[in-house]
């Protein structure tokens, strides 16, 4: 077997690793916008309300986009190991790389990156994607990665997920990631509600909206800690094991769900406890207005051409 331009004739060009998650770039950027559009209004808020709102809003925002951007997060289940494999198949060649793999909702990112970045004549720097997201098909897409050549390590992870691999891991996480992806929608729609309510005279409904937001978010992170009672495969890379953990997106959609409940049940005790100390609170607006009535004085007009009547003296005398 000879070699073209210095690789095997299976693999005719280097690979490249793939860019930045584009749904989850617009979607960082478009609560981003919101943030920004909102600081350039607030120096128009008057008095001590102007931080109020400016945490409010923000504290909100971030919960919103936490809930939308963890859908297109790989960073749910995580793992990576330094080793020393081989790289291509019908090869006997060996690479010094870091190896890494990242479970989300929709499929699994599989990292592999030169320790150093070239060797071989080839820039080792790769992250491929394998979806199983509705309308994608992930058998089809492992083996269009066999006819591209990918390296080892790579195939090697990816045939663990595929949906006859002895592991099992494609139906246990296609199934997690299915049921904390529709919770996690209802948990967003329900964060819209809970800013409406909040908005108008009904603390109570926003507070309870509040509560059920993060009901859902922790709904998704035990559907996806469901998995954890399944059998696991051991992924041996070279000479090392490579051994995973639950990463940030599970972590922040936790405390997200945990956020969200406190908020929600300071609302309701508030509303049954101190109704008026809660009105107050989520319109600040009404304690700047008491605050100005309570320190003006009462302006009075008078108008000089007008004549006031004259009342006449009365004198009262009294004969005992």
């Amino acid at each position: 077997m000879t070699l073209w331009n210095g690789e095997l004739p299976f693999y005719p060009q280097p690979r490249h690793a793939a860019g930045f998650c584009v749904p989850l770039l617009i979607v960082i950027l478009v609560f981003l916008a919101l943030a920004a559009s909102f600081l350039f209004i607030l120096p128009g808020i008057r008095g001590h309300s102007r931080w109020f709102w400016l945490v409010r809003i923000l504290l909100s925002l971030f919960i919103g986009a936490e809930i939308v951007a963890v859908h297109f997060s790989a960073e749910w289940f995580v793992g990576s190991v330094s080793t020393n494999t081989s790289y291509k198949a019908f090869s006997a060649a060996r690479v010094s790389a870091q190896v890494g793999l990242h479970v989300g909702l929709e499929g699994i990112n599989i990292t592999l990156t030169g320790t150093p970045v070239q060797q071989l004549n080839e820039t080792i720097d790769y992250n491929e994607k394998f979806s199983w997201r509705l309308g994608e098909n992930y058998a089809e897409e492992y083996t269009e990665a066999l006819e591209k050549g990918l390296p080892d390590p790579v195939l090697y992870l990816a045939e663990k997920f595929t949906p006859r691999s002895p592991c099992g891991l494609y139906h246990h996480y296609r199934l997690a990631g299915y049921y904390a992806s529709a919770t996690l929608w209802v948990a967003f729609s329900l964060w819209l509600l809970s800013n409406v309510l909040l908005s108008m005279p009904v603390p109570l409904y926003g507070g309870l909206a509040l509560l059920t937001t993060g009901a859902f978010a922790l709904f998704a992170v035990f559907a996806f800690t469901s998995i954890s009672s399944a059998p696991f495969c051991l992924f041996h890379l070279g000479s090392a094991t490579l051994t995973t953990h639950y990463g940030a997106a599970f972590w922040v959609t936790l405390a997200t769900g945990i956020l969200c409940l406190l908020l929600g049940g300071v609302v309701v005790i508030l509303h049954y406890m101190r109704p008026s100390a809660l009105r107050i609170f989520l319109d600040q607006s009404i304690k700047e207005r008491e605050g100005q009535t309570r320190w003006e004085s009462p302006l009075i007009l008078s108008n000089p051409l007008h004549q006031q009547p004259d009342v006449p003296d009365l004198e009262m005398t009294t004969n005992l």
